[in-house]
């Protein structure tokens, strides 16, 4: 049965599309069945991976309007996806008088374990309906951590929301790991922020560190994950890693 995992992270800016993106494709060059399932209405984890936001149908269809999974699911050769567009943002305010309305997304995505190793949710980076949704249908959450002075105060944010959500919703939720992003090896500063996350997150943070890289940021423009768009890069390196530290510790 897959896994599903939601990627998380109540501050804005600190690689978590990117991560998802990344790391789907990097599991999907090992050999491993991943869907991304992209849960901000931004849209950009759809067209990072090479989908048009104008795909229909979309994740919307399917937590509102009752689609089958099957018909909004877009292959890619970087793994599958499940569109987003701007549409969704009006999911919240349509989920609101819903049955069950935190476990639409988890119901919904049900038969995706049956037939996926891995299944990623982008999710939206505050705490809405659309982010509870995602954390009550995960297993578990990874947290990128950009390395910057407000790095511990979005993850504080964060482990609230799971805590409360592990009360409430979904008891069995844990937290999958923590990768640190946009890390500058020729600055002290990077390395005191990995320091400070690695003390209050012993045995959470995993040893890769993802790069403040050009290739990285450039790769979303061109719909392609950085492992393709430059596979001998430091980002598409270090992504590989990831995914291979992920394997490790999941397999």
């Amino acid at each position: 049965m897959g896994k599903i995992i939601a990627v998380a992270n109540q501050k804005g800016g600190v690689g978590k599309t990117t991560t998802c993106i990344n790391l789907a494709a990097a599991l999907k060059k090992r050999n491993r069945k991943v869907l991304l399932a992209d849960c901000d209405p931004q849209g950009n984890s759809t067209s990072g991976m090479g989908v048009s936001k104008d795909r229909l149908p979309n994740i919307y269809d399917l937590i509102v309007r009752g689609r089958s999974l099957r018909e909004c699911v877009e292959s890619t050769p970087f793994g599958d996806v499940l569109p987003a567009n701007r549409e969704l943002s009006g999911a919240t305010v349509e989920l609101v008088d819903m049955e069950a309305r935190e476990y639409v997304l988890k119901n919904a995505l049900l038969p995706a374990r049956e037939e996926y190793d891995y299944i990623f949710i982008d999710c939206p980076p505050s705490l809405e309906l659309l982010t509870v949704n995602a954390l009550a249908a995960a297993d578990s959450v990874l947290i990128p951590v950009q390395c910057e002075y407000y790095a511990l105060e979005g993850i504080a944010d964060l482990m609230q929301s799971v805590r409360l959500t592990k009360r409430t919703l979904n008891p069995a939720l844990e937290i999958q790991g923590i990768v640190l992003t946009m890390y500058d090896s020729r600055t002290n500063f990077s390395e005191q922020v990995a320091a400070e996350v690695e003390k209050f997150f012993a045995g959470s943070v995993y040893r890769t560190r993802i790069p403040r890289a050009v290739r990285i940021a450039e790769s979303p423009s061109h719909g392609l994950p950085v492992i393709k768009y430059d596979r001998m890069s430091r980002g598409s390196r270090a992504y590989l890693h990831l995914a291979d530290e992920f394997l490790k510790r999941e397999e």
